[in-house]
C-alpha cells in the first residue's frame, strides 16, 4: 500500500530518496523486480525495506539502498534493531536461496558507529569491496532549534549565507551581477536539455554518466508526486551565442525532494569562469526551504577517514562544503554471504575499486 508506506517514511523521518515509494517505481521501470518489506511489533509497522532484486554480470543479490528506515525509537534501542535486523535478514536469506541470489547486500543508513557496526558484524556480515551509493554525504540544516530546543525556526537567507566560505558567498554574487538567471522546470524537455549538458560534464571529468533513459525515468517517477524540480543556471546574452548547444545553459541540477529533505542527485556543468553552478546550488536550497525541508543534502563527498571514494572527488567536495554544513558518515556497506559465487562479485568488484584509485 503506497499510503501505508508513505505515512511510514514521513513519520520516520524520511531520510534517503533511496527508499521512497517512487524509488521503487523507477527501478521497476527499469526492469527490476522489488519487494516492499515491513518489520512489524504488534501489528505496528517499526522499519520498512525497499528491496531491489538485481541480476546482473556480477553477480544476483539482494539490494537494499539506504535501508532499512527504522522508527525514530527504535534505533538508540541497539537490542530491538539488532532483532529486527535479524528478523529481516533471515526473511532475505530464505529468498535468496530459494530465488539463486549469492549474497544480500545493505547499504545502511545508520550513522557509522561501533555498536551499529558490532550489530552487523555479529550477525555475519562483511564490508563490501565497494559502495554502490554515498556512504558520507553533505547535509546543510534549513532550521535550528528555539527556546531550548522546544521548537524549530527556519534559518534566514543572511544567515545561511554568513554561514558559507568567503569565496562560494562572493562567487554566488559574482553571478548574480554577471546576469545569471535560474530557470525552474518540469517540462518533458528538460531531459534532454539536462542531458546535453550532462554529457560534456562526463567527457570532462571521465567519469560513466548514467543514460538517458535513467535520468527520464528517475525525473517522471519523482515528478508524478511533485518531488522532482530541474534547475538550469543560463546567462543573458553570452557573446558569440558559444553556449546555443545547450539553449544558453551552463549548469543544471536534477532536485529530489522528501518532505525532510531536498537531494541534489543529479548535477551537470560546462566549463566557464562564470561560476554559474554556485548561484543554482544556493536557489536550490531556497527552493528547499520553501516546500519547508529540514535539510539539504548535498549528496557525496569525499572522505578521507572511510577511504572508500575516488580522490577525484576532491574538487567537487570543496564547492558543496563551501555552502556550509556538516559531513553524515554512514555504515559502509554491508554484505551478507549466501554462496560461493559472492567470491566472483568480490573479485570483480575489487578490480572496479582499484580502476577508481580506491
Amino acid at each position: 500500500s503506497q499510503k501505508v508506506w508513505q505515512q511510514f517514511f514521513d513519520e520516520a523521518g524520511s531520510p534517503s530518496f533511496l527508499q521512497s515509494w517512487e524509488w521503487g517505481e523507477l527501478q521497476k521501470r527499469l526492469n527490476y523486480d522489488i519487494l516492499r518489506l515491513g518489520i512489524f511489533s504488534q501489528n505496528t509497522p517499526i522499519a520498512i525495506a525497499q528491496v531491489i532484486k538485481i541480476k546482473s554480470r556480477r553477480g544476483n543479490f539482494l539490494f537494499i539502498p539506504h535501508g532499512p528506515i527504522f522508527t525514530k525509537h527504535l534505533t538508540p534501542n541497539i537490542i530491538h534493531l539488532k532483532s529486527s535486523i535479524t528478523q529481516l535478514l533471515n526473511y532475505l536469506i530464505n529468498i535468496s536461496k530459494k530465488e539463486g541470489f549469492s549474497f544480500i547486500r545493505l547499504a545502511p543508513i545508520l550513522e557509522d558507529r561501533g555498536e551499529y557496526r558490532k550489530i552487523f558484524q555479529d550477525l555475519g556480515f562483511k564490508t563490501a569491496p565497494i559502495y554502490m551509493h554515498a556512504e558520507t554525504v553533505w547535509i546543510l540544516p534549513l532550521y535550528k532549534p528555539r527556546n531550548y530546543g522546544k521548537e524549530m525556526v527556519v534559518v534566514d537567507d543572511q544567515q545561511l549565507l554568513s554561514q558559507m566560505r568567503k569565496t562560494t558567498r562572493y562567487l554566488i554574487r559574482k553571478a548574480q551581477r554577471e546576469n545569471v538567471v535560474i530557470e525552474k522546470r518540469t517540462d518533458p524537455k528538460a531531459i534532454d536539455d539536462f542531458y546535453k549538458i550532462y554529457k560534456e560534464t562526463a567527457k570532462r571529468e571521465k567519469f560513466t554518466p548514467f543514460s538517458k533513459e535513467f535520468i527520464k525515468y528517475e525525473f517522471e517517477s519523482f515528478h508524478k508526486t511533485g518531488n522532482a524540480l530541474f534547475l538550469f543556471g543560463k546567462i543573458k546574452n553570452p557573446p558569440n551565442n558559444q553556449y546555443l548547444i545547450t539553449n544558453n545553459a551552463l549548469a543544471s541540477a536534477l532536485i529530489i525532494f522528501t518532505p525532510s529533505t531536498a537531494f541534489y542527485h543529479q548535477g551537470a556543468s560546462i566549463h566557464t569562469k562564470i561560476p554559474v553552478t554556485y548561484l543554482l546550488q544556493w536557489e536550490a536550497i531556497r527552493q528547499a526551504k520553501k516546500r519547508r525541508c529540514q535539510f539539504y543534502n548535498f549528496w557525496g563527498i569525499y572522505d578521507e577517514k572511510s577511504n572508500r571514494m575516488p580522490k577525484s572527488w576532491l574538487g567537487l567536495t570543496l564547492f558543496k562544503t563551501g555552502f556550509g554544513g556538516q559531513a553524515i558518515l554512514y555504515l559502509p556497506t554491508q554484505d551478507y554471504i549466501i554462496s560461493p559465487k559472492y567470491y566472483l562479485t568480490f573479485l570483480w568488484e575489487k578490480i572496479i575499486a582499484l580502476k577508481r584509485g580506491l
